[in-house]
């Protein structure tokens, strides 16, 4: 690691949030003189690429000058006075928790512009989804990087609108109604939220989120943190999104653009779960654990919930759609997180937290994937690809079909890639949850979500199967196989699931001292 002195980190922690709202301002400007002519199309799309670009290099460069001898402790910080007469204050900072969701919501950021430079999704105006695509990831990065609860609450809903659009205005069939249904869900979601964090900050006496911490919960009684964990809760599990809220996902990734299911999947389901153990697990502690056996119940529901929903999409004849397949399974993934996170542990927490980046990772290549392949044969009907493919994609685009295949198994949480430990260190937690919870219900949720991961191997091959495997159909048309931008877009997924996989350590390394401290009350 490099040695970056503290003023030069806050500056890049600010740029990280701001510059892609500056960014989107300036896209939307008229084009200079001398662009005029030359295509303003590609070079506003130029302009998003040079953006997330970047932002990207600002987020790897703080995370090498981020102390990893002290990932507990919140770095990069920056905390002025906004609106005094709330005690509201911009306070920005960085630990082992929320560093690496940053760089996961920059590196994907960065790889959809990339991929939208040379594949634009129809639709109107591209300085219109450039900006949108800006102001989502600046309002995702504000998410992870302040500190102050009703700065969470406005981050948490700046990225409502720009997905909206994106959805609305760039998607598929029936764009309209996913749309109205993702935001509809979210924003009322959001308003019970609200009502918590108003009610946690004003019986404290202050929003700070670090100092709520730290405070180890002590100006807070029972009651009020059961209510609390209850309103703030509700609102974090609709965007997780914990069964049976869960019902606006589906929608929203058949109608999004590839790019917005990559974002919607990669980064914005992160950013309920960041809220349980940011705020509830270390704020509200006592309400929590009152409803953490709820909450693992939700947890295995939606886990096997969403396995039997994708293999009923699977099965042959059942005209499942292959986005809708994978927006199910990612149902089930966050089933594991947040039980990982209902353990109130620091092995089942740090688990959730692997899941969370794994399945930003896994999810995000799966959806370019099908992207892709939706371009090359116009449906992601699974019925349809198989006629498309003949079912030989390896014979067909053996680069595509091997990619898919990968993205597959690594998925359904095959051991040496990144899907593997969340899940099981998930399992490990609720096989000895915290004191004061059942553990005999526990355990019956750990076998539950075991037999989980086998509903999840079985229906993720019975998808390589049917579009992957079999003999290439004489005089069938042939499949273009992985373009040049698409393997630069693919290819740091691929690297990084593989490296998680094998080196959990360097994840596990950052959060774990952070956790240890959250759960011991609050970062310093």
């Amino acid at each position: 690691m490099i040695d970056i002195n503290e003023s030069v980190m806050q500056f890049l922690l600010a740029f990280v949030v701001v510059g892609p709202l500056l960014g989107a301002v300036a896209a939307l400007l008229p084009a200079p003189p001398g662009l005029k002519g030359k295509s303003p199309e590609q070079a506003v799309l130029r302009h998003g690429v040079t953006v997330t670009g970047a932002v990207l290099i600002a987020a790897i460069v703080l995370a090498l000058g981020f102390d990893h001898d002290q990932p507990s402790k919140m770095q990069a910080s920056t905390d002025i006075s906004w609106i005094p007469a709330l005690d509201v204050r911009i306070h920005l900072g960085i630990d082992g928790i929320s560093l690496p969701l940053l760089v996961l919501t920059a590196l994907l950021t960065f790889l959809c512009a990339l991929y939208s430079y040379f594949k634009m999704p129809p639709g109107p105006s591209p300085k219109a989804f450039v900006a949108l695509l800006l102001v989502l990831e600046s309002g995702t990065l504000a998410t992870f990087a302040v500190l102050d609860l009703l700065l969470f609450f406005l981050a948490f809903e700046m990225v409502l609108i720009p997905m909206y659009f994106l959805i609305a205005r760039w998607g598929g069939e029936q764009r309209t109604r996913a749309a109205w249904k993702f935001i509809l869900y979210t924003l009322l979601g959001s308003v019970v939220m609200l009502l918590g964090l108003l009610l946690i900050g004003i019986k404290a006496g202050t929003f700070d989120m670090v100092a709520l911490a730290t405070d180890n919960h002590r100006s807070l009684t029972t009651s009020v943190q059961v209510i609390a964990v209850l309103a703030v809760g509700i609102g974090l599990a609709v965007k997780t999104p914990m069964w049976p809220l869960h019902s606006w996902l589906p929608d929203a990734h058949t109608a999004a653009p590839t790019v917005g299911s990559v974002l919607l999947a990669g980064v914005l389901l992160k950013m309920g779960t960041y809220g349980f153990v940011r705020i509830l697990l270390p704020v509200t502690p006592e309400g929590l654990a009152t409803f953490a056996p709820y909450l693992a119940a939700f947890a295995v529901v939606g886990i096997i919930y969403g396995s039997l929903a994708c293999l009923a999409l699977a099965k042959q004849g059942a005209r499942g759609d292959l986005k809708r397949l994978i927006a199910y399974s990612s149902v089930g993934h966050m089933g594991f997180v947040l039980l990982g996170i209902a353990t109130m542990t620091p092995t089942g927490v740090n688990g959730a937290l692997f899941a969370n980046i794994a399945h930003g990772l896994i999810t995000g290549l799966l959806f370019f994937l099908v992207g892709a392949l939706k371009d090359r044969t116009g449906t992601t009907d699974l019925d349809a690809l198989a006629r498309e493919t003949g079912a030989a994609l390896y014979g067909k685009a053996p680069r595509l079909g091997g990619l898919l295949a990968f993205g597959a198994v690594a998925s359904l949480g095959l051991p040496g890639l990144a899907g593997f430990w969340g899940e099981m260190l998930a399992l490990f937690g609720a096989f000895k949850p915290a004191d004061g919870l059942s553990r005999p219900a526990f355990l019956t949720f750990m076998a539950i979500a075991a037999f989980g991961t086998l509903l999840t191997a079985a229906y993720l091959l019975v998808v390589v199967r049917r579009v992957c495997m079999g003999a290439v159909p004489q005089e069938s048309p042939k499949l273009t196989d992985v373009q040049a931008y698409e393997f630069a877009a693919w290819t740091p997924l691929v690297a990084l699931t593989v490296l998680a996989g094998l080196w959990p350590a360097a994840l596990l390394g950052l959060t774990d001292p952070a956790v240890q401290q959250l759960l011991a009350g609050g970062t310093r």
